[in-house]
């Protein structure tokens, strides 16, 4: 495949509360996400430069975007976490490449900005072990 930018993102969908996705993607203005490996250091006295094992996997993302009170959109979608901990599965899909994971949202911060903005941040981490990987 080529190179390609991140516009015309087809999928971003996070299930609500009761595990039905929901395709919140016009909702959100950016997100974020990452799935680095955790590493040991296991250096001997005898070298001269880092030797270090890979170790498990991890998953992070964060959704910024705009408030939308309307059903089945984000704040149905997140308005849940601060009582639950039901564990949600994010489907990312850009360019035909997807991945999906289990997490836990952690926050569902919303921002009232100076000019009348209301706008979240919301933090998800990987919740079931499971390697994340792109299809």
């Amino acid at each position: 495949m080529a190179k390609s930018s991140g516009i015309g993102w087809t999928t971003a969908s996070v299930d609500d509360a009761s595990g039905t996705p929901q395709a919140i993607r016009n909702d959100f203005t950016h997100l974020q996400f990452a799935t680095p490996r955790a590493v040991q250091d296991v250096t001997g006295i005898d070298k001269s430069a880092m030797e270090r094992l890979l170790l498990l996997a991890d998953f992070s993302v964060t959704f910024n975007g705009v408030f939308n009170g309307a059903t089945n959109m984000s704040h149905d979608v997140f308005k849940t976490v601060s009582s639950t901990s039901v564990q949600r599965t994010v489907t990312l899909t850009v360019n035909g490449k997807s991945l999906v994971t289990e997490c836990l949202f952690t926050d569902y911060p919303l921002t009232r900005a100076d000019s009348g903005e209301l706008t979240f941040a919301v933090p998800g981490v990987l919740s079931d072990g499971t390697v994340p990987t792109w299809a």
